[in-house]
C-alpha cells in the first residue's frame, strides 16, 4: 500500500540488497533512484547461459525463507521457482582421499566412516555439557573444539566454512559469523540440546523441519532482473558511481558517469555497498570518510570454475549436492558442486556440469593462477576424487578478486563504525553483506530492513 506522502530515496548499490530495498520503497509509493557503478545489476549474483549450459558464477542457490517466498510470489516468479532435486540429498566430505557421505541424521553418526569412534563419543557426550559464560567472542574453531574436539573441527567445521565463506574457522568470529550457534550456547549450553529444542519449536509452529534449496529455471539472476523490471523507467542508473554524500534536508548525492558529475537531492539515502566502496565514500561537507576502517575487512580471492563433461567422462554417480574438502586433505580445491544434479537445465543432454571453487583464505594465490594452470590443478583433484577422465568439453572461469567478506574476530569494530555513521547522519541507512550476513537470503532480509528503517525515518 502506498504511503500518504511520497518522498525521494537514493539507493546506492544495485545488488540484491539495494534492489530489494528499492522495490519495497517503490511499492510504498516513494520515489527511488538506484545508483550502480557496474554496467549490470545483481552484484555477485551472475548467471550466464551459453551453448546449452547454465552457469552460476557467484552464488548457486538460496535457502527458502518466509521473506523469499513472499518476494517470489509478489514478483510473479512462482512458476520459475525450482527446488533442489531429490538426487542432490547427499553432502560429501573428503576424508583420506575419498568422498564420504556426511551423516544427515543422528542415527547415521554411529556408522559413518567420516569420524573416528573417539569423535563419535564426543558428539554423543556433548548434550551433557554444562552451560558456560563466555566473557568474549572466540573463533569458530575454538568454539566447536570446546564442544566436540579437533576432529570435528577438521572434518566438519573446516570444510563447512570453506563452502560458505571460503574462510578459516580459526579466524572467523562465532558471535558474528555464526550468531545462531552463539545464541544456542548462551541459552542451552549444549549445541545439540539447543538444536533439538529449535526443531521442536519449528514443529510446534507448523514449520518445515529444514529449509529447502531454491533457484529458478533461468538461474538466480532471475531475481535481481525481476526486481529491476518492477521499478519505474529512469529509476536505475548503471555505470554511475556515487562519490560523495552531504547530509541535511535534503541530502545531496554527487555521482559521476562517463566522466561527468551530477548532483541530485534526496530525502534519505540507503547504502548497499561492499566494504571497499563504503570505505572510500565521502560523507559530510568536509570530505570525511567515516567508514574508512572498512577497508580492512578481509575479502579473499576466489576462482569459480564451471566445467562441463560428457556423462561417461565422470565415473562418480554425482548423487548429491556436492563435496567439500577439508584443509587437512591438502587439495587444490575448496569444494565442488554437482550443478547438473542440483537443478535441471544446467547441462545439455548426455552431459554433466561441475562448479569448482579454489582460493579463499586457505590458498589465495591459487585463485590468481592463469586459467589454464588453475584448470590443470583442479582437474587433478577431480580425477582423484570423482574419477573424471579427459578434458572438459566446456569451461567457464570467473575470478572474484574480493569474493566474500570475512566476519573475523574483532568484526564488531566495523559494525560499530556503520552504526556510528548512521547515528551522526539522520536519514542514512547502511546494510548488505558486510553487515547483515553474506547469503542471498540475508541480502533480501537486509533490503527489507533498510526499507523499513527509511520509511520510519520519513514518517517522523
Amino acid at each position: 500500500m502506498a504511503e500518504s506522502t511520497s518522498r525521494s530515496i537514493a539507493i546506492v548499490g544495485g545488488g540484491v540488497t539495494g534492489l530489494t530495498a528499492a522495490w519495497r520503497l517503490h511499492a510504498r509509493g516513494h520515489r527511488v533512484t538506484v545508483f550502480e557503478q557496474a554496467d549490470r545489476l545483481g552484484g555477485a549474483v551472475t548467471t550466464v547461459a551459453r551453448d546449452g549450459w547454465l552457469i552460476e558464477s557467484g552464488p548457486n542457490s538460496m535457502l527458502e525463507s518466509p521473506q523469499l517466498d513472499a518476494l517470489v510470489d509478489e514478483l510473479g516468479l512462482g512458476a520459475e521457482r525450482l527446488y533442489a532435486a531429490p538426487a542432490a540429498k547427499n553432502r560429501y566430505i573428503v576424508r583420506d582421499g575419498r568422498l564420504v557421505a556426511a551423516p544427515m541424521a543422528p542415527h547415521r553418526i554411529l556408522t559413518t566412516p567420516l569420524f573416528s569412534w573417539r569423535a563419535k563419543l564426543r558428539l554423543f557426550a556433548e548434550p551433557f555439557t554444562r552451560a558456560r559464560v563466555r566473557p568474549a567472542d572466540v573463533s569458530l574453531a575454538a568454539f566447536v573444539r570446546g564442544h566436540f574436539g579437533q576432529e570435528i573441527v577438521d572434518y566438519a567445521i573446516n570444510p563447512l566454512v570453506a563452502g560458505i565463506y571460503a574462510g578459516d574457522p580459526e579466524t572467523l568470529s562465532t558471535k558474528y559469523a555464526f550468531a545462531k550457534l552463539w545464541e544456542i550456547e548462551q541459552t542451552h549450553g549444549s549445541l545439540i540440546r539447543g538444536q533439538i529444542a529449535a526443531m521442536k519449536q519449528r514443529r510446534a509452529r507448523g514449520e518445515k523441519p529444514a529449509a529447502r534449496i531454491v533457484s529458478f529455471t533461468r538461474g538466480l539472476q532471475t531475481l535481481p532482473a525481476a526486481l529491476a523490471a518492477k521499478l519505474p523507467a529512469g529509476a536505475i542508473r548503471t555505470r554511475t558511481a556515487v562519490v560523495s554524500l552531504s547530509s541535511g534536508q535534503p541530502w545531496k548525492v554527487v555521482s559521476r558517469r562517463d566522466g561527468l558529475a551530477a548532483t541530485d537531492e534526496f530525502d534519505a539515502v540507503v547504502l548497499a555497498l561492499p566494504a571497499p566502496a563504503l570505505a572510500q565514500l565521502s560523507i559530510g561537507p568536509a570530505g570525511e570518510t567515516p567508514l574508512a576502517a572498512l577497508a580492512r575487512v578481509d575479502y579473499p580471492p576466489v576462482a569459480s570454475l564451471f566445467l562441463g563433461f560428457r556423462r561417461e567422462q565422470v565415473a562418480h554417480p554425482l548423487d548429491g549436492f556436492g563435496a567439500l574438502v577439508p584443509a587437512v586433505e591438502h587439495r587444490s580445491i575448496l569444494g565442488v558442486l554437482f550443478s547438473s544434479t542440483l537443478f535441471p537445465g544446467r547441462a545439455p543432454e548426455g552431459h554433466v556440469a561441475l562448479t569448482v571453487y579454489a582460493g579463499g583464505t586457505r590458498q589465495p594465490d591459487l585463485a590468481q593462477l592463469a586459467p589454464d594452470a588453475l584448470r590443470q590443478r583442479v582437474l587433478a583433484d577431480l580425477h582423484d576424487l570423482l574419477e573424471v577422465h579427459g578434458s572438459p568439453v566446456f569451461t567457464h572461469t570467473t575470478f572474484w578478486p574480493h569474493a566474500i567478506p570475512q566476519y573475523n574476530l574483532g568484526y564488531e569494530r566495523f559494525l560499530e563504525a556503520m552504526t556510528a555513521t548512521e547515528d551522526r547522519h539522520a536519514g542514512l541507512f547502511i546494510g548488505g553483506h558486510v553487515r547483515d550476513g553474506i547469503s542471498v537470503a540475508n541480502c533480501i532480509a537486509a533490503g527489507e530492513r533498510l526499507a523499513d528503517a527509511a520509511v520510519r525515518h520519513l514518517a517522523r
